[in-house]
């Protein structure tokens, strides 16, 4: 069954998790049947965007909403990737005007579900579901979110996850680390408040003593719209508590945002991933989801994706914002034999499932689902 597929998002060279995502899936999505355009919300127009964008809308543009739907029209169903921050409108409301001109069968994917949101993020969320055909949460705490505290109808969730680019090296591949290197943490993304790595920071202070003594490197520029408000701030105070600690010979920053290519080497070089991150809303991390297809013992904060992703043996859970717990943990994974190939091994048993092929089988199958004949005849 050959299909088009519109999707609406954040895109690059916007450098934002959203943007990522889509790019990912639409890559991913793509094939010579299956054709893929992409509406991109963008602050400013760009002069060179890439193929398969064949619209820009622009974040408070008088018209721009008609003329995005009309764009997503033209395919057989269109995927809003949804967050609160990316469209234009208090809480990102001018995605309504979008999904109210759509007469395809839309899929929503939901990036953000808050547990506590304020009267008109859950407005929107709800009259932005009742618009599609089907509601995807990455994770099953996401959608027992919608069942329990959003009036979503519950059959039209889906259950799919992020999804990954395989990058598990081959044996030849795996970069060679001779007896007594130092071990390395790595954390990476885009970094702001809220990443939680002054926590890792202190963390680091009670390793010290390890033998040989482990690094951390901290990979990924500061998130475009914190430098916009706040500059460097966090990045600086950062680096002081490093100096504070004593331990700033042990941490490495490496403010660049990364092709793919190069962060994959890096990931491959990490012997434990952290995941500091200070929110207990967190239903969906692309660094997650990233770490363990990489096969990388993982030590996260219990926010809701990690909790669920771990719960099989790949990663350890430890309180936010506890440096302590967070040492205690890396302590484990670097010193118990076993415990890190233990880690590893659940990571490759559970990794095919979260990659972007099997992932986007999922997609293909909505999409077929909500163009049956059965599906248009309830939906008309």
């Amino acid at each position: 069954m050959s299909l088009s597929y519109g999707v609406l998002s954040t895109y690059p060279p916007t450098q934002c998790g959203l943007a990522s995502f889509s790019h990912a899936l639409v890559d991913a999505l793509s094939s010579p049947d299956d054709r893929v355009g992409v509406v991109s919300v963008v602050d400013r127009p760009d002069g060179s965007p890439q193929r398969e964008v064949r619209h820009q809308w622009v974040r408070g543009e008088a018209g721009g909403s008609a003329v995005a739907a009309a764009a997503l029209n033209n395919c057989d169903v269109a995927i809003i990737q949804h967050e609160y921050g990316i469209f234009g409108g208090r809480d990102g409301a001018d995605v309504l005007a979008v999904s109210r001109a759509l007469r395809v069968p839309t899929i929503v994917v939901l990036h953000t579900v808050l547990l506590t949101p304020s009267a008109r993020q859950r407005a929107i969320l709800e009259e932005l579901a009742r618009a599609c055909v089907t509601v995807v949460t990455m994770t099953q705490t996401a959608r027992q979110r919608l069942i329990d505290h959003y009036s979503v109808d519950p059959d039209s969730i889906r259950v799919i996850p992020h999804g990954a680019v395989d990058n598990r090296p081959r044996r030849s591949e795996i970069p060679h680390q001779s007896r007594g290197a130092d071990p390395v943490i790595l954390t990476w993304g885009l970094l702001g408040v809220g990443k939680g790595i002054e926590w890792a920071i202190e963390a680091m202070a009670g390793l010290h003593d390890l033998r040989p003594t482990p690094r951390y490197r901290v990979v990924g520029q500061t998130h475009p719209r914190v430098i916009e408000r706040h500059g460097e701030s966090y990045r600086e105070s950062l680096l002081l508590r490093a100096r504070q600690l004593d331990v700033h010979h042990l941490v490495d920053f490496d403010a660049r945002y990364l092709g793919r290519a190069e962060l994959s080497q890096i990931v491959q070089q990490a012997d434990v991933v952290l995941l500091p991150y200070d929110s207990p809303e967190q239903v969906t991390s692309g660094v997650l989801i990233e770490a363990v297809t990489a096969g990388k013992p993982v030590v996260s904060t219990g926010f809701p994706h990690a909790r669920e992703l771990l719960a099989s043996g790949a990663g350890l859970v430890v309180e936010r914002q506890d440096p302590a717990a967070m040492a205690g943990a890396l302590r484990r994974v670097l010193t118990e034999p076993g415990l890190a190939a233990g880690m590893a091994a659940e990571a490759g048993r559970i990794a095919p499932e979260l990659l972007w092929p099997a992932v986007a089988e999922q997609y293909r199958q909505l999409a077929a689902d909500a163009l049956s004949p059965e599906s248009i005849l309830v939906s008309a």
